[in-house]
């Protein structure tokens, strides 16, 4: 089993932290509050997704421009949540502006190819170096369809999923998404955890689970199951518990024991897509899957997402075997933002411009914690990073649940309180930056992250 020892250094003091700073919170948020008693008559649970109810309320946004998001209260925050990693290109970025006020003109929806979707196509094979590629209009339908097209490929049934990540919200991957200390079974034989209500035990038995960063659990999955793992879901670094890159070696690893069964490997790469270079993990590994799942960042702030995959596997699509269908794949708005996005916003000068951010932001954070010597450390990568308020380098899910999730709690109130937007959850994933920010917003994240350890330690 997990342990269940938390490890922290601060004492039960941060309890009277997160309660004076949520004071706060609330007190700068009084149109939210009414927006929220307003909501509940007809939007279930007061919010238009659960993921957008936080402790001790959501947030209501009124707009935002550039690297700033604004309240309904008028507040400004620097925008670091950028919705889950969709806003890299920031907000109102000029060309993605332009492309899409001049698709509404032209129309909004046919259901039909438009001749934008060759061009991104074709720029997607350049970067992420698969051949053929398909539409969808989120995360959740791309891994969806990569995952029934495994199937459809090989005939076979199983999924190999990693304990801990997050692939979307249908049947086959809600398996040990974020399951409890006291849920997940062995380490060599993990137990497959219901993600959420409603999956039933039938779905959860077609998934075998495994530690991330164990090829020999991947082999073991592989050799009790022979004949019968159609492929294996993976974030190839995995971001739903903070920020875990792969160890070196893993991802060839498992593509070679997985081809050496017949299986297919599926990258995940809506979150890290774009986020963590133009070709992302893909072409920073130079390890290929069979397939790939992009969205989030790759409509610049529209809903779009594409799968890739290799001639072999893609003909299962163009000769029928398999239909990847969608009403809105392929939505001529949602083209003009992503083709505007590949073009216009994400240069490599924009990814110089970024990285430069990254490392003043890692360094700033990194000195607090010297200073303070908490043993806290900064995991980034590209344009997205965490504070992993932990000792010890955290390689998969069962080191993730070692950290006291009080402190990420604390870091999210007080960045908010200072004018800084992050996902709620801090003790899972933290920031990302924009082509739109500036050293003016990354200084003020430090000077925050400053404020908390001096908090914490008294």
């Amino acid at each position: 089993m997990a342990s269940s020892i938390i490890e922290s250094p601060v004492a039960d003091s941060v309890d009277q932290l997160i309660a004076d700073q949520e004071k706060v919170f609330l007190a700068r948020q009084p149109r939210s509050t009414e927006m929220i008693a307003r909501a509940r008559e007809h939007l279930a649970g007061g919010a238009t997704s659960n993921w957008q109810i936080a402790q001790p309320q959501a947030v209501w946004m009124s707009h935002g421009a550039g690297s700033k998001v604004y309240d309904v209260d008028g507040t400004e925050y620097v925008d670091m949540h950028g919705g889950y990693g969709a806003s890299i290109a920031g907000h109102a970025h000029p060309a993605i502006v332009e492309a899409v006020s001049r698709q509404v003109r032209r129309g909004t929806h046919f259901a039909q190819p438009t001749e934008d979707a060759i061009w991104i196509a074709g720029e997607l094979s350049r970067r992420f170096d698969l051949p053929l590629w398909r539409f969808a209009n989120s995360g959740t339908e791309a891994t969806m369809d990569a995952v029934h097209l495994a199937r459809s490929v090989t005939g076979r049934d199983l999924i190999i999923k990693v304990e801990g990540c997050y692939h979307g919200h249908h049947d086959s991957v809600e398996v040990s998404v974020l399951p409890e200390a006291d849920e997940v079974g062995p380490r060599d034989h993990p137990t497959g955890v219901p993600g959420n209500s409603g999956i039933p035990a039938a779905i959860r038995d077609l998934v075998v689970v495994v530690p991330f960063n164990d090829p020999d659990a991947v082999a073991r999955a592989l050799s009790e199951h022979r004949g019968q793992v159609a492929a294996m879901i993976v974030e190839p670094v995995m971001m739903n518990a903070g920020i875990i890159p792969p160890a070196d070696g893993y991802l060839a690893a498992i593509r070679d024991l997985l081809h050496d069964q017949g299986a297919l490997l599926i990258y995940d790469e809506v979150k890290t897509g774009f986020t963590t270079g133009p070709g992302g993990v893909t072409a920073i590994s130079g390890v290929v899957p069979d397939m790939l799942c992009l969205a989030k960042a790759l409509g610049g702030g529209i809903s779009v997402a594409a799968i890739g995959g290799s001639t072999h596997v893609m003909s299962a699509i163009a000769d029928g075997r398999y239909e990847q269908v969608g009403t809105f794949n392929g939505n001529p708005l949602a083209m003009a933002a992503t083709r505007a996005t590949l073009a216009e916003v994400l240069t490599a000068d924009a990814y110089r411009r970024m990285d430069a951010l990254a490392t003043r932001l890692r360094n700033a954070v990194d000195a607090t914690i010297a200073d303070y010597g908490y043993g806290w450390h900064v995991v980034s990568v590209g344009a997205k990073g965490c504070v992993t308020f932990k000792s010890e380098p955290v390689r998969e899910f069962r080191d993730f649940l070692q950290i006291d999730d009080r402190l990420g709690h604390l870091h999210w109130l007080m960045q908010h309180n200072g004018g800084v937007f992050l996902p709620p959850w801090g003790k899972v994933e933290q920031w990302l930056l924009s082509v739109q920010h500036d050293e003016a917003d990354v200084d003020r994240f430090a000077a925050n992250f400053a404020r908390l350890a001096t908090a914490v330690a008294g």
